[in-house]
C-alpha cells in the first residue's frame, strides 16, 4: 500500500558533471506529471515522464531538475549578426552625433559587447548528461517510492483498525436487531391492553409485529456489510488498492445510510452512526493511496 504524498531527491555525478533531481509528490485522481528543468533538458522531458510513469500511477508529481557541468571541454560560440548589426548601426549613430569621438572598432571591442557572442548551449545535451539525468531521476524516485510505501504503511495500519471497529460495531447492530421486533411486539401488546382493557386480538399483534420487523428489516445489508469487510482486508493487500477501497468505500457507506433509515430503535441508530463516522475517516484517508 502506497500513499500518494512523498518526497525524493536524487544526485549523480560523474566526470565533472553533477545532476540533481527532486520529486515531490501530491494527492491526484490520476497522474499528474510537471517538470520543471533547464532549457538545456527540453529534450529529455518526455523520457522523464516515461520513467515517472514506470514508478508511480497516481499522483501529481512536480520534478525539478538542475545540473552543474565543470568538465574541461570547448564549447562552441557564434556570432549573433542580429545583435552586431545593431551594435554597428548605434555606433554610426554616435558617430555623426558625436564627430570627435574616437572609433575604436576593434574585433577585441565586438568581443566585449554584451550578447554579441554566443554559446551554443544545446549541443551542451550530449549523452553523458542525458545518462546522468535518468541515475538521478532514478534515484529520486527510488528514494520518493520508499517514503510513499512508509507513509502507506501507517496509513494501511490506521484503516485497518478502523474497519475492525466497523466490524465490531456491525456485529452488535446484527446481534441487536432481532431485539427490536421482539420489544415492538410488547409495547404494541401493552397498549392494546390498555386501550381495549384486556380484550387484544393476540393474532391481529403479531401481524402487526411481522409486518414491522419485514419493513425494519436489515438482514441484506448486514450480509453484504460483511462481505464488504471481507473484501476491504482482501484488497488491502493488493496493490495498487486506491481505486479499488475508494469504490469499495462507497457501497459501505450505502449500506449504512439504509441501516439507519430503516432503524426504529435509538441503540441501533447509535451504532450505525458510529459506523458512518468510521466510514467516513476512512474514506478520507483513501484519498492519499495510489
Amino acid at each position: 500500500m502506497y500513499s500518494m504524498t512523498g518526497y525524493g531527491k536524487g544526485e549523480y555525478s560523474e566526470d565533472g558533471l553533477t545532476v540533481l533531481v527532486e520529486a515531490r509528490s501530491v494527492n491526484n485522481r490520476y497522474l499528474d506529471i510537471a517538470v520543471k528543468s533547464p532549457r538545456i533538458l527540453l529534450c529529455a522531458e518526455d523520457k522523464l515522464r516515461a520513467t515517472v510513469r514506470e514508478y508511480l500511477s497516481r499522483g501529481h508529481v512536480d520534478v525539478f531538475v538542475s545540473y552543474s557541468d565543470k568538465r574541461e571541454r570547448a564549447k562552441p560560440l557564434y556570432v549573433d549578426w542580429g545583435v552586431v548589426n545593431a551594435y554597428v548601426q548605434a555606433a554610426g549613430e554616435l558617430k555623426r552625433a558625436y564627430p570627435l569621438l574616437e572609433d575604436d572598432g576593434s574585433v577585441s571591442f565586438f568581443l566585449r559587447l554584451p550578447d554579441a557572442i554566443r554559446s551554443d548551449e544545446t549541443v551542451s545535451a550530449d549523452e553523458l548528461l542525458l545518462s546522468c539525468l535518468d541515475r538521478a531521476i532514478r534515484l529520486a524516485l527510488d528514494a520518493l517510492t520508499d517514503m510513499r510505501r512508509e507513509e502507506g504503511a501507517r496509513l494501511k495500519e490506521d484503516l485497518l483498525s478502523r474497519m475492525e471497529t466497523i466490524a465490531s460495531l456491525r456485529d452488535k447492530i446484527e446481534a441487536r436487531a432481532p431485539s427490536v421486533a421482539e420489544e415492538y411486539r410488547e409495547r404494541l401488546a401493552a397498549r392494546v391492553e390498555e386501550y381495549l382493557g384486556g380484550k387484544a386480538d393476540e393474532t391481529r399483534i403479531l401481524t402487526e409485529a411481522a409486518v414491522f420487523a419485514d419493513k425494519c428489516s436489515i438482514d441484506e445489508e448486514l450480509t453484504r456489510l460483511r462481505s464488504h469487510i471481507e473484501e476491504f482486508y482482501r484488497i488491502a493487500d493488493t496493490e495498487p488498492v486506491g481505486r479499488q477501497l475508494d469504490f469499495l468505500i462507497q457501497e459501505f457507506n450505502r449500506e449504512c445510510n439504509t441501516i439507519c433509515s430503516k432503524s426504529c430503535d435509538a441503540e441501533l441508530t447509535s451504532y450505525a452512526l458510529a459506523m458512518k463516522n468510521e466510514i467516513e475517516k476512512i474514506r478520507e484517508q483513501i484519498q492519499n493511496l495510489e
